[in-house]
């Protein structure tokens, strides 16, 4: 690591405030990064403005630690403000108090950028400038991103990787993952504040070094087919009823549903015709009499399959959030939901949680999940790894059924959040984990956005949001195992080995 340890460049002086300022602005302009803007290129910019206000203008690890707040609670108001859609329009929350509720949970998001900045700074004790902006920052920031990922259920939304899907960095997804990405640019706006806080030619010409063996592994990355194909390209029909949420769960509406999709299934021309989650929004067995029935000879006459969603009560009495297969040759299958939604499919800390049954009007809001280790749907040689709705947030667990799969396959109603960036950041998020396991990923939800995707990330058909439509498309089944399939995240334990041993070492020095 370079032994520069001072500044050599002195650093603006800024008017009282306006570091705070500068923080949150530039956590607000991380949301331009994702979809639908998709100027993933500006990624690092952000990260460089937090990591030179942490350098410049935080003298204590407290004063780090609120700048990272306040550069994720910019980031996280702009991102994830949609929630407040499900609570209030949809969820029958008072506006007030779904207003509330946003901006407490943006406000727990931004612990962990908080965190990352008191990391950095209690281990960066008199630490070399390089030692700093290439090892301390990038790692506590990649390692808050992660345990966000994970603790409390996870929410990892926004992690900063996904926002490169179109950029030269897609290349490294299918070998570090999501969170390897978000390290990489934590890398290079860390070599760029090395480069602009330094005047001296080797600091320059190593840091241009690094950045352009970045961007260039991943432009060469792209050019390697970790996965090869498998069988024949299969026509598939993504159904989007575009139902509305108010109506959806209105049982006096149930018809609308039953003939939408009934209809859609007439005209659907695929083998494999797949419908959203909970596309009847009742159980099998409410169903009107034949219905299912009639469903499954309308395909089998087309010489086609039916995957659909479904809520299910099983053999126990639980309800679960369902996919179910309905095909000629094989056996009902069914993938049950593994990773639900706290206080929107299940109420954590039960009791003391009941009462927020009393003001949220949401069906179905005490599931049971599936087990986590489900086989793979499938039909007849083809194996398809279900996932229903924000499961396919989780890297870590989607792999688990990737790897035995020949195609991903995912069922959403994504109506909860009405016409917000939520649809296109999910589809974007769909478009990553093609990208990291080397499959396509299928995509039917209720009002968008719908669309096959192919296994390197690129979407070859999609239906337009908030219009009935059936997307028919051709994919190609494929087999193998990337770099990320393999080990998974696993090296995150050898990054926080990394940053503990720094950190104490350079205590000991």
């Amino acid at each position: 690591m370079p032994r520069d340890h001072a500044v050599s460049m002195t650093p603006p002086r800024l008017p009282r405030g306006m570091p705070s300022l500068l923080a949150l602005l530039a956590g607000g302009t991380t949301v331009f990064t994702f979809a639908p803007f998709l100027v993933g290129w500006l990624a690092p910019l952000p990260l460089f403005v937090l990591f030179g206000l942490w350098l410049h203008h935080a003298p204590s690890p407290r004063r780090a630690a609120w700048l990272g707040f306040l550069f994720g609670l910019g980031s996280f108001l702009g991102g994830v403000h949609w929630v407040y859609v499900s609570m209030s329009v949809y969820g029958g929350m008072p506006p007030a108090l779904a207003a509330l509720s946003t901006f407490l949970f943006c406000v727990y998001l931004a612990v962990y950028p908080a965190l990352a900045g008191w990391l950095q700074a209690r281990a960066a004790q008199s630490a070399p400038l390089g030692w700093r902006c290439l090892l301390l920052m990038p790692l506590a920031w990649t390692l808050c991103e992660a345990l966000r990922g994970v603790l409390l259920t996870g929410f990892p939304w926004l992690s900063l990787g996904f926002s490169q899907t179109d950029t030269l960095l897609a290349g490294w997804a299918s070998v570090l993952g999501v969170h390897g990405v978000s390290l990489l640019l934590a890398l290079v706006a860390g070599g760029l504040l090395w480069m602009g806080s330094c005047r001296r030619g080797p600091v320059w010409r190593r840091g241009g070094l690094l950045i352009a063996l970045i961007y260039g592994s991943g432009w060469g990355w792209q050019h390697i087919a970790w996965t090869t194909p498998v069988g024949a390209p299969l026509s598939v029909s993504l159904l989007q009823g575009n139902i509305p949420q108010d109506l959806k769960w209105n049982p006096d509406n149930t018809r609308l549903s039953l003939e939408v999709y009934q209809s859609q299934i007439h005209a659907a021309r695929g083998r494999l015709l797949i419908l959203p989650e909970t596309a009847f929004p009742l159980l099998m067995e409410q169903l009107p009499q034949g219905y299912l029935q009639d469903l499954q000879r309308t395909a089998q006459q087309k010489g086609a399959a039916l995957l659909l969603g479904l809520p299910e009560r099983g053999p126990s009495g639980d309800y679960y959030n369902s996919m179910l297969l309905l095909a000629a040759d094989e056996r009902p299958q069914w993938y049950r939901k593994v990773h639900l939604v706290p206080f929107g499919e299940y109420l954590p800390l039960q009791p003391f949680s009941s009462w927020v049954l009393r003001i949220l009007h949401i069906p179905l809001a005490d599931m049971s999940p599936g087990q986590p280790a489900q086989p793979p749907i499938t039909l007849g040689g083809l194996r398809i790894a279900g996932n229903i709705c924000y499961e396919d947030l989780f890297g870590h667990e989607l792999r688990n059924g990737a790897r035995d799969a020949h195609l991903l396959v995912n069922g959403s109603n994504l109506a909860w959040f009405g016409n917000s960036v939520a649809l296109p950041q999910h589809l974007q998020i769909a478009r990553f984990r093609s990208l990291e396991t080397g499959r396509p990923m299928l995509r039917a939800t209720n009002t968008g956005m719908t669309a096959a995707i192919e296994f390197d990330g690129r979407v070859v058909a999609q239906a337009a949001p908030f219009r009935a439509a059936v997307v028919e498309a051709t994919v190609q089944p494929r087999s193998g195992m990337t770099p990320y399939l393999r080990w998974g995240d696993h090296w995150l334990w050898l990054a926080l080995l990394l940053f503990l041993t720094a950190g104490r070492w350079r205590r000991t020095v």
